[in-house]
């Protein structure tokens, strides 16, 4: 069926895949106990190959700016033009490739992985690898639009959350273990054997999905549209997402001196405060997962404020060591937090296509993404890097005002329709 979409505020109850097969429920698309979890392993994995080679270069600029004779700022631009190469083609991209089955859509896209880290770890000089990094950032664009809702139609309806948070467990999972694991690779093999090694994964994780993933139209699912659609909650969502990555990117973009100079704590405790973050951000996963289901509208409102608090906190009391640690491992959480309730409530208020929908919800997280840091550099220029703390927790106070608005302004516009007597 082409959506589940109810009018009276209930959560629509799927039937379970029959006993027996090892395919689809032929009505739900629902896959069988078993089978949906590996598939969603397998889609978790994918997320973790994509994350880690986005956030690669972070980890390897001095070593790849030396072996390409490119300055340190040009092999840093490798982050940003990856960054809006999503932002721009995420909707158009995903747009074209709505009716293409989705295990062949996420093969060909791995398969396009595989190639552009390929073509990285070859690449002669600086244009050549900037050339292979757009060809990488156009699958992602398409990949991240579809991932968590292919993974929600693998299973019933009241258990997408946990689809969700297990798709994001692997972005989460990059940055604590991929990223390292890949500069540590950079460090002692060269930095084109850690693209090499990426590529590798890829391909066993392409081929896991071929095993895995339905070969079926996008149409054939439950999640293939919004529970309850609904365009002006659709909205406000992306805008929410949008705030609270420009400020969590603000600040966290120079956390590294953050600790160090307003701080005070040495270079060497930088690498375990943020392995801590990351512990942070897996926890925030899981416990998105479970508490979703429960109580869905305290899972989008109360990240961001625990995001904002933490920020604000690091303001006000960044100057302790110790306190900026624990904040920015709460700064961590809610944001892992807010990723994972976001993408489940794009699910939910999706006013057409789920995919286009969170093709709009990628671009505007990758938008803050990129936003983020240009703010934080501006704040750096001129109240300084403490300061940078502040204007995230801004920002991140705004979206909390536009998660919060929305009742009110529902109602408004319900009020302003013509043919609304006021009662």
């Amino acid at each position: 069926m082409s959506g589940a979409k109810l009018t009276d505020g209930s959560v629509p109850t799927v039937p379970a895949a029959r006993p027996g097969t090892r395919g689809p429920d032929s009505v739900t698309g629902v896959l069988p106990p078993r089978r949906r979890v590996a598939a969603a392993g397998a889609l978790g994995a994918a997320a973790f190959c994509y994350a880690t080679s986005e956030n690669l270069p972070v980890g390897l600029l001095p070593v790849m700016s030396a072996s390409l004779h490119s300055s340190l700022s040009a092999t840093g631009l490798l982050v940003t033009v990856y960054a809006v190469v999503v932002v721009v083609m995420s909707a158009p991209l995903t747009y074209l490739t709505r009716n293409c089955p989705r295990r062949f859509l996420l093969s060909g896209l791995l398969g396009v992985l595989v190639a552009g880290t390929l073509a990285a770890a070859v690449a002669p000089d600086y244009g050549w690898l900037v050339a292979a990094r757009v060809v990488t950032a156009l699958s992602h664009a398409v990949f991240w639009s579809i991932v968590a809702v292919t993974a929600a139609g693998l299973f019933p309806v009241g258990e997408r959350s946990r689809a969700v948070a297990a798709v994001a467990s692997g972005g989460t999972l990059a940055l604590l273990l991929g990223v390292p694991a890949g500069t540590w690779i950079g460090q002692h093999a060269g930095w084109r054997m850690s693209f090499v090694a990426v590529s590798i994964v890829g391909l066993a994780v392409a081929a896991a999905v071929i095993v895995l993933i339905p070969a079926r139209r996008p149409s054939d699912n439950h999640a293939a549209a919004g529970t309850h659609p609904d365009a002006l909650g659709y909205g406000l969502l992306v805008t929410a997402t949008f705030l609270a990555l420009a400020g969590t990117f603000c600040a966290y973009t120079y956390l590294s001196a953050f600790l160090t100079r307003v701080g005070g704590l040495p270079a060497e405790d930088v690498p375990p405060v943020l392995f801590l973050g990351g512990l942070a951000s897996l926890a925030g996963v899981g416990y998105s997962g479970v508490i979703l289901s429960r109580h869905p509208r305290a899972a989008l409102t109360a990240p961001i404020a625990i995001l904002a608090t933490a920020l604000l906190g690091l303001y006000v009391l960044g100057t302790a060591g110790p306190a900026a640690a624990v904040l920015q491992a709460a700064e961590s959480f809610g944001l892992a937090c807010v990723a994972v309730s976001m993408q489940a409530r794009v699910l939910v208020v999706a006013p057409r296509g789920s995919d286009i929908a969170s093709a709009g919800s990628s671009s505007a997280y990758n938008l803050g993404v990129a936003t983020g840091p240009v703010i934080g550099g501006l704040v750096l220029s001129g109240p300084g890097l403490r300061a940078t703390a502040l204007a995230g927790w801004l920002l991140a106070s705004m979206a909390l005002a536009v998660v919060l608005s929305e009742p009110l302004i529902a109602a408004a516009i319900r009020r302003l329709r013509p043919g609304h007597d006021g009662s």
